[in-house]
């Protein structure tokens, strides 16, 4: 664990980790190419998961373990589909893939389930480990949401 500090000390920390994983994922918004927007979703994940470790409470770090596990799964699975579809495609802009469905039935139907997975849809371990850590840290801090 972190220091016995008063874990007030941690705020700006925490702001500063919670205000990078909102930009991450405003960033995701605006991407076109594939990886980048598996990097960038995985930066969003990233940034609450070292606001969580700052609280330290058993709620925040049980939410942390769940979160970093299913994102393990969730970023590798992602980036094994980007390659896959690369290969068939030979380009990672997602514009220029669409319509793929027709063509890899099989391979979309993944995509959908690993996507559902890494934007926390119940009841994947991501949608556990997420809400551990937002209940977290609402209850250290209602300011925090």
């Amino acid at each position: 664990t972190l220091p016995t500090l008063k874990t007030d000390t941690f705020l700006p920390f925490i702001i500063l980790a919670l205000w990078g994983a909102t930009l991450a994922n405003l960033t995701c918004l605006q991407q076109t190419d594939l990886k980048s927007l598996i990097a960038y979703s995985s930066i969003s994940h990233m940034g609450l998961v070292i606001a969580a470790i700052m609280i330290q409470t058993q709620w925040s770090l049980s939410g942390t373990m769940a979160l970093m596990i299913a994102h393990g799964f969730t970023s590798s699975a992602l980036f094994c589909l980007a390659n896959t579809s690369y290969e068939r495609t030979k380009t990672r802009i997602m514009i220029l893939t669409r319509g793929l469905h027709n063509i890899l039935p099989m391979m979309t139907s993944w995509w959908l389930l690993i996507n559902l997975m890494n934007i926390a849809t119940p009841p994947s371990i991501n949608f556990t480990g997420e809400l551990m850590i937002a209940s977290s840290l609402f209850n250290w801090c209602p300011t925090t949401i």
